[in-house]
C-alpha cells in the first residue's frame, strides 16, 4: 500500500498521552468510518484528529483523484512538540514553572487493495 495523501497539524495544544488514546481508536480503520467514530468521541483530541483526517481526505481527492470510500488510515502519529512555558507565583517571592504540552498530528492515507 503506497501513501496517497498526508496531512499534518503542528503545535496543537493537547497532551500527547491523552491524544494517543484517541489515535489508537482509529489507527488502521477506513477513513470514512474513522470520521464517524471521531465525531462521536467525547474528547478534545478527537476534534483535532478529525480536522487533520478531513484535510488528508481532501488532499487525496484533489491531488490524486482518489475516492474517499477507498481510503485507509495507514499512519496516525502523535508526536510531542515544544512545551509552552509559563510561570506562576509561588511562596517567598519565587516562581513555579507551568508547562503546557503541544503535539504534532500526522495522518497518512493509502488506498485499500481489492
Amino acid at each position: 500500500m503506497s501513501i496517497v495523501s498526508k496531512a499534518i497539524s503542528r503545535h496543537v495544544r493537547l497532551s500527547p498521552k491523552r491524544s494517543r488514546l484517541v489515535a489508537d481508536l482509529v489507527r488502521g480503520k477506513m477513513a470514512q468510518e474513522a470520521k464517524v467514530l471521531l465525531a462521536h468521541t467525547n474528547k478534545k483530541a478527537a476534534r483535532h484528529i478529525q480536522k487533520t483526517l478531513t484535510s488528508a481526505i481532501a488532499n487525496a481527492e484533489t491531488q490524486k483523484g482518489s475516492r474517499p470510500e477507498n481510503l485507509v488510515i495507514s499512519t496516525l502519529l502523535i508526536d510531542e512538540a515544544t512545551k509552552l512555558r509559563r510561570a506562576k507565583s509561588a511562596n517567598k517571592g519565587r516562581t513555579a514553572p507551568i508547562r503546557k504540552p503541544t503535539v504534532h498530528i500526522t495522518v497518512e492515507l493509502s488506498e485499500k487493495r481489492g
